[in-house]
């Protein structure tokens, strides 16, 4: 049996969080190493690695026409194989401080309804990257186990994870996910929006760092106390000269209605079919919000008002999956329960 070749310490082992907005590593000891961008930036001859992650990002948008910026994640799953691979050596490489090491067993999160050929894709890109043995595990039960949900008990518990590419929201009671159900929508799609809308209102082009900074600084999914504005940098579409743009934050959330519209229906379509024991103790423990999505601000209220059930934000939204898959490291028992492949 293939967990019987895990013989206890996770020395050079990692748990990663292999998301489509950013990538994160958990090292068994020395906790998250690694924090950054899901981007790879590659020279069109060559095929030749340029830069990866943070650095990567910087290069949005400013490369040459022979060097192309790639996001090897799309929707939560694998869209360009190379690319995902020469992204995960670099971050393995990058967690063991660019030594030489054993090949590493690796603990993956992956999207609750990863199908069995994206879940082959993923297992073959981290073992090309030099993984010794690659487990999976689903993303919305790491995030349960990441922010402390008692996921053994028999107890509703309901967690959403709302990914750069993904929402997933999933019933856990007793080690086992009882409903699931993902929708492919996430932050990359509230950027996508942005861009548009303001393409659109303002004849004015701005690029996905920007239109991520505007969702950061002025996005929300609910009517708050203030109205925010954000000075947006781009090129004007109709004199091609570069300008600013003032955008106001009821713009945005009206911009963001329809993503956001989606997720909470999602919600609704799980609710609709946890079973009524373990619904009525998500009426008493709440729905728990997760990944960077959940920083979007009033997306708690929002969804709160229309569930009429309590909402929390995880302390931490960024780092919950990682937190989980990490915990894989230390209590093997659980992993054995717990993965998907």
């Amino acid at each position: 049996m293939i967990f019987s070749k895990l013989l206890g310490l996770f020395s050079n082992d990692l748990a990663i969080d292999l998301g489509t907005a950013n990538t994160l590593v958990y090292a068994k000891g020395k906790g998250i190493v690694c924090n950054e961008p899901s981007v790879v930036v590659m020279r069109m001859d060559t095929k030749k690695v340029v830069a990866v992650g943070a650095e990567a990002k910087r290069m949005l948008g400013k490369t040459p026409a022979n060097i192309m910026t790639i996001r090897p994640m799309k929707d939560g799953v694998i869209a360009d194989f190379n690319a995902a691979g020469e992204m995960l050596k670099y971050f393995i490489k990058k967690a063991h401080n660019r030594k030489s090491f054993v090949s590493p067993r690796v603990i993956i999160g992956v999207p609750s309804q990863i199908t069995l050929v994206e879940q082959r894709a993923v297992k073959e890109a981290a073992e090309a990257s030099g993984a010794r043995e690659v487990y999976l595990i689903e993303e919305t039960m790491a995030a349960a186990v990441g922010v402390g949900l008692p996921i053994d008990e028999p107890y509703g518990n309901m967690i959403v994870d709302i990914g750069g590419g993904t929402t997933d929201v999933a019933v856990i009671s007793m080690d086992g996910i009882v409903y699931s159900k993902a929708v492919k929508v996430g932050g990359d799609t509230m950027d996508e929006k942005i861009v548009a809308y303001v393409k659109e209102k303002y004849s004015f082009l701005i690029g996905d760092r920007t239109s991520e900074q505007i969702k950061i600084e002025i996005g929300s999914a609910f009517k708050l106390d203030e109205d925010r504005t954000y000075d947006a940098n781009g090129r004007d579409l109709i004199s091609g000269i570069p300008k600013s743009v003032r955008i106001r934050e009821d713009e945005i959330r009206e911009t963001l209605a329809e993503p956001v519209s989606l997720i909470v229906s999602t919600i609704k379509t799980a609710l609709e079919n946890t079973p009524p024991e373990l619904a009525s103790d998500i009426v008493d423990n709440g729905i728990v919000l997760a990944g960077g999505g959940a920083l979007l601000k009033g997306i708690d209220a929002l969804i709160r008002q229309e569930t009429r059930l309590p909402v929390v934000v995880t302390d931490s939204p960024l780092t919950a999956v990682v937190m989980g898959v990490g915990k894989m490291l230390e209590d093997l028992a659980l992993l054995k329960r717990i993965a998907v492949g």
